[in-house]
């Protein structure tokens, strides 16, 4: 069974997106929101949506502990913005680098 994509408006206004796994865990989420749909959804393509996509292969991986020492991941493009991050954090690296994964980390 494959993850859903959901696009949905936050309380701005602003379009953002959320990957959920077959089990119901959101397992990937935008950073930030869109003014628009289009381009919100031109961020997912980053993340796997619609299928394999080189779209994002310049992007930069961060792998970090957060200040309860859970491994987290952050994507970030070429011109700095934060692109994608882990919607949660894991209790060793090789668990945040699947996630990471799901989400197109090579």
């Amino acid at each position: 069974m494959a993850d859903k994509w959901e696009f949905y408006r936050d309380r701005a206004g602003e379009w953002r997106w959320r990957r959920i796994a077959p089990n119901g865990n959101i397992v990937g989420a935008s950073s930030e929101g869109y003014s628009n749909k289009s381009n919100c959804i031109e961020n997912t393509r980053r993340h796997g949506y619609g299928g394999a996509s080189d779209k994002g292969a310049r992007d930069r991986w961060e792998f970090y502990t957060d200040r309860s020492g859970k491994w987290r991941w952050r994507r970030i493009a070429p011109n700095g913005e934060v692109v994608g991050a882990a919607t949660e954090g894991y209790s060793n690296k090789p668990d945040c680098e699947s996630n990471a994964i799901r989400n197109g980390y090579h």
